[in-house]
């Protein structure tokens, strides 16, 4: 059965079957269709693995905060990651999968750079955002609303990613239920459902984990690659 290997260069895609290698059509960059990558000489690296770690890092530090690891309730800790670490990797990784013609990639990290750069401004002492509530709950009314506008773009981001691997499918599946129900938790007060939704961010970072991985580990410097698992395919 041919698999697909992706390259760093868009017009370097190749299909391997039975040990031999041809040419194949041109795809974007960063593909998480792809399962396999393999590297040819670019002028712009791949900026996949960089901005899935930094997805993932920041993602599993505010999950573990919001389970209440060791008693830890605050999350002012992550502001420091969402500023560099999950908001400018992230954006500068989407801006550098714009020249590759990498739409997906490019509005995944370029769009969740942009969140975590928000999430991480709500909560700089200075910017006083949750003092301009008149109540907590009031603000907590607000960062629910701030959820369900994330909740709906990943969800469309995850109807965008069905046909793409297995993987990247559950990494979306799981991150649009963590946004559904932290925002339910804030609107209702209930704590089981916002320690439900960082048990789910825990899992949607150990995903993107192996995904970023299995994006380092290029075929022509690798022992071993990670299978992302190929996502049903429907032909008319």
């Amino acid at each position: 059965m041919a698999s697909i290997e992706q390259g760093t260069d868009s017009a370097n895609y190749r299909t391997v079957q039975n040990g031999t290698r041809s040419n194949g059509q041109n795809q974007p960059l960063w593909d998480p269709s792809r399962s396999y990558a393999t590297r040819h000489p670019s002028r712009i690296a791949n900026p996949g693995a960089l901005g899935l770690f930094s997805f993932a890092s920041t993602t599993l530090v505010l999950s573990f905060i919001t389970v209440s690891t060791h008693g830890v309730h605050t999350p002012n800790i992550v502001v420091g990651m969402a500023l560099f670490t999950g908001g400018l990797v992230q954006l500068l990784a989407g801006m550098w999968e714009f020249p590759r013609g990498n739409v997906f990639g490019a509005t995944f990290f370029a769009s969740y750079g942009a969140f975590w750069l928000s999430y991480a401004t709500i909560f700089i002492p200075s910017n006083n955002i949750i003092g301009a509530y008149a109540t907590l709950i009031e603000f907590n009314h607000a960062l629910g609303i701030y959820f369900i506008s994330w909740f709906i773009f990943t969800f469309l981001l995850f109807i965008g990613a069905l046909r793409k691997n297995m993987a990247f499918i559950s990494l979306l599946s799981f991150w649009w239920l963590t946004f559904l129900l932290l925002a339910i938790g804030r609107f209702n007060g209930s704590r089981g459902c916002t320690i439900t939704g960082g048990a789910f961010g825990i899992i949607t970072a150990f995903i993107a984990y192996y995904c970023a991985l299995s994006a380092l580990l290029v075929f022509e410097e690798s022992y071993f690659m990670l299978p992302l698992g190929d996502a049903p395919k429907h032909y008319a």
